[in-house]
């Protein structure tokens, strides 16, 4: 053990002045690239009346797959979906989680109305449906023009009762579907509206506070598209409301990977995105960007948010592995769930 602990000295002295050498000329290279890799994601700049840069994104629970669909409930408490595990989970207002509901049919966007149903768009089950708070399981709509639903995903509701959704066509694994994906507006006596049939992914989609425009994202593009509501629930004037920034690129293009969207009391969307939280003003400027905790899968590293909490200065945020907040200088808009 001497003998070649000497040895291993013998050949030290030897190296170390070629290993100090090479330091001068590359250590300030290479450690740089450690750091880079091995270093924290990107710290948050202040977006204002948004976020601080001191904001911190914590986690509150990383124990999941396939988490969706977050609403926030009067009470300061939060339901959300695990899609892949067929569950509706509740987040107390004392921080505890629980199984709210199983066997939910991959069951994605949620919203919670007044009345206490919680409205759900079934991606397996292919209906939009009510749920009680007991439980009970009302359809509401499972087809249109004499078709089933395809795979629907997001859903929100207005204030005259009826229901917006998006209904994408379903991916076969990792591959998105060529064919664009369906809009649709539920009417509250129950007739379906097709509103628009050529968005590439329509994905998150919500209101703007007065409700007269519709916000749809796509999944593989690059926008956020707005449409201007008519009284009977029908849309007109389709056009880009904003161009998302860095996305990446998939099998039919760029994409954002845009996913869920939420509204605070401003008018101001943040969109969930490849690059994280994108916040966009009522213009359709963008004004900055939430970082997230990446992904432990492909795609987005968030897929959902929303505002809750007591004062609804909580942003949600749900990903595949986990449910992540973040303390916000905006809150969420009053008198709706998102």
């Amino acid at each position: 053990m001497d003998n070649n602990k000497k040895k291993e000295g013998g050949c030290l002295w030897l190296v170390l002045p070629v290993a100090l050498l090479l330091t001068s000329i590359f250590g300030t290279v290479w450690f740089s690239m450690v750091g880079w890799a091995q270093g924290p994601s990107p710290g948050q700049s202040a977006i204002s009346g948004v976020i601080s840069a001191s904001a911190k994104v914590e986690l509150v629970e990383g124990s999941f797959q396939g988490l969706e669909g977050p609403v926030a409930s009067p009470d300061g408490g939060l339901y959300f979906s695990g899609v892949q595990v067929n569950r509706t989970y509740r987040l107390d207002k004392n921080g505890s989680i629980s199984v709210w509901r199983e066997d939910t049919k991959g069951m994605n966007g949620l919203f919670l109305l007044k009345d206490g149903r919680l409205l759900g768009a079934e991606s397996a089950g292919r209906r939009i449906v009510a749920v009680m708070p007991d439980g009970r399981v009302t359809p509401l709509a499972t087809g249109f023009d004499g078709k089933a639903f395809r795979s629907p995903n997001d859903l929100i509701a207005d204030k005259k009762g009826g229901i917006y959704f998006t209904d994408p066509a379903p991916r076969v694994g990792t591959v998105p579907p060529k064919e664009p994906g369906n809009v649709h507006y539920l009417r509250r006596d129950g007739e379906v509206l097709l509103l628009d049939d050529q968005i590439r992914r329509p994905n998150g989609l919500t209101l703007s506070l007065d409700e007269k425009t519709l916000y749809v994202d796509d999944t593989e593009g690059e926008y956020v598209y707005a449409f201007d509501v008519r009284p009977d629930g029908s849309v007109t004037n389709k056009r880009p409301f904003v161009k998302l920034r860095d996305p990446v690129q998939g099998s039919l293009g760029l994409r954002s990977v845009a996913d869920g969207m939420a509204l605070d009391s401003k008018g101001r969307l943040y969109v969930a995105t490849a690059s994280g939280i994108q916040v966009i003003d009522r213009r359709g400027k963008y004004l900055g960007t939430i970082h997230v905790p990446p992904a432990t899968g492909p795609g987005a590293p968030v897929s959902s948010v929303a505002f809750g909490g007591r004062r609804r200065q909580t942003l949600y945020m749900t990903a595949r592995e986990g449910l992540y907040r973040v303390q916000m200088l905006s809150e969420g808009p009053s008198g709706r769930a998102k």
